[in-house]
């Protein structure tokens, strides 16, 4: 339970920022854009994943991962930037959020990586 929790901190960050959002009367186009953007990367990301461990060909594995990684950062970026092209406070704001959820998520699973290797 701890470690889904855990695993889920950067989508629980995206949560918290909506009160925040509309406390501080920020741009809510900021924060629906990277909420959904982020959410978007985050489902292809896992789908990505998913269908890499269950192919056999380490060949196919890394240019799954790697063509992933590139493909979310350039749509991500581009969809951010088309976000600040509508309103620009609402692309910072996007942007701002989209990058403390992937921080988030980035030093999370570089902690939990080990447990996983123990787990199996």
């Amino acid at each position: 339970m701890g470690l889904r929790v855990a695993r889920n901190l950067d989508l629980a960050l995206l949560a918290i920022a909506l009160p925040i959002f509309l406390a501080a009367s920020w741009p809510m186009l900021g924060w629906g854009a990277g909420t959904a953007i982020y959410v978007a990367q985050r489902l292809v990301r896992d789908l990505v994943a998913r269908r890499a461990a269950g192919s056999g060909d380490p060949r196919t594995v890394v240019g799954l991962l790697a063509g992933s990684m590139i493909g979310r950062g350039w749509l991500a970026a581009g969809a951010i930037l088309g976000v600040g092209l509508i309103e620009n406070d609402a692309g910072l704001a996007a942007a701002v959020l989209f990058l403390a959820a992937f921080t988030i998520a980035l030093t999370t699973g570089l902690i939990l990586r080990p447990l996983d290797r123990e787990r199996g």
